[in-house]
């Protein structure tokens, strides 16, 4: 397949998993073709595609239950049970069983990207060095949770106490659009599950992501004893590997599964409900783009912890530690930033020609 056919192809696979938003399909489409790194995040669908072929032994690297579509906007902060400020990988759409280096390798990429635009300024040979570090210290640690009110240091490091939370956050919330029409099928037996007891809401419709772009999200908000609160529902559709192997289904089999499993303290909101992937929403949980971190950021310290993250997340898979332990040991020195420069080298070229379509 080109671009063209993969996209129409995986489209339509969609809409056989899931309802689409065909207007959002079309915003996602255009902001694809505006930015490489836009394109890079919304067609994971391509990545999981060309990755066998490009880096075909790394394909066959021992397996994990793998975030699929990491990169370096794969993050964010939440509140934990005792709601303490912590942060980490915060989307598993794509989450499936695939070889580790691909979650490495991805990420790698998007560094490669996202400085070819100057978003970062961090050498890719470092970033790399930086990721695997951070990657195998953790795994050797059995899982290194972020907690940032427990780390100022660290967390001055990596820029996110400067990120002041968005003063409009809930007047932008409240003037999105009402919900209009029948709900889908359980979805305000959800909310009221998901909400304080006996807490009046109001349904709007939201668009969000990149990525995901296209899927349903609705939100619901109550004003509750002296402020908003708010729940966004998303509906999910399988992983784009489930596409590439041939298969169809509904919902993410594997969403609660690499969340729960990840070594983290956890959102208490975030969770999977009838095909829909509920959360809380606040001005302080939210991802966090590079592009709003303070360009006085240690980027060294923020990728070796993103590789950090990625462990605590195979972690989940646990069996599989001591045989990819193994399988660094016999990789060379240069083979993340190697297959990072191939990755993002193909996905340039596939954005190049989807510019043109």
């Amino acid at each position: 397949m080109n671009i063209r056919e993969a996209t129409q192809n995986y489209e339509a696979w969609m809409r056989k998993c899931s309802t689409i938003i065909e207007s959002d399909l079309r915003t996602k489409h255009q902001q694809m073709k505006k930015d490489s790194f836009l394109f890079f995040r919304g067609t994971y669908y391509r990545w999981a595609q060309l990755f066998p072929k490009v880096c075909p032994t790394l394909s066959s690297a021992p397996k994990v239950l793998a975030c699929g579509d990491l990169h370096v906007g794969s993050f964010g902060t939440w509140r934990d049970a005792e709601g303490r400020l912590s942060w980490g990988v915060d989307d598993f759409d794509e989450a499936y069983p695939l070889a580790y280096t691909n979650d490495l390798v991805r990420l790698a990429s998007s560094v490669k990207v996202v400085t070819d635009s100057e978003q970062l300024r961090i050498k890719l040979k470092r970033g790399c060095e930086a990721i695997v570090d951070g990657y195998e210290q953790t795994l050797r640690m059995e899982g290194r949770p972020v907690v940032l009110a427990e780390q100022e240091r660290y967390m001055q490091k990596l820029g996110i106490e400067a990120i002041k939370p968005c003063e409009e956050f809930w007047s932008n919330l409240n003037r999105l659009p009402g919900v209009s029409g029948t709900l889908p099928r359980g979805l305000k037996a959800i909310f009221q599950k998901t909400l304080p007891l006996r807490a009046d809401f109001r349904l709007v419709r939201r668009k969000a992501g990149m990525g995901s772009l296209g899927q349903p999200r609705f939100v619901a908000i109550a004003d509750w004893e002296g402020g908003c609160i708010a729940r966004e529902a998303k509906e999910l559709v399988p992983s784009s590997s489930m596409w590439v192997a041939g298969r169809t289904g509904r919902g993410q089999a594997y969403y609660q599964d690499a969340m729960t499993g990840a070594v983290r303290s956890r959102d208490p909101f975030q969770r999977i409900m009838g095909g829909w992937l509920i959360r809380r929403l606040s001005p302080d949980s939210n991802p966090i783009e590079i592009v709003d971190l303070p360009r006085n950021r240690d980027e060294e310290t923020l990728l070796h912890a993103m590789g950090s993250e990625a462990a605590n997340v195979h972690l989940g898979t646990k069996k599989c530690v001591r045989h990819i332990l193994k399988d660094l040991r016999k990789k060379k020195p240069n083979w993340l930033r190697s297959a990072a420069k191939d990755m993002a080298q193909a996905m340039e070229l596939e954005w190049k020609k989807y510019r043109k379509l």
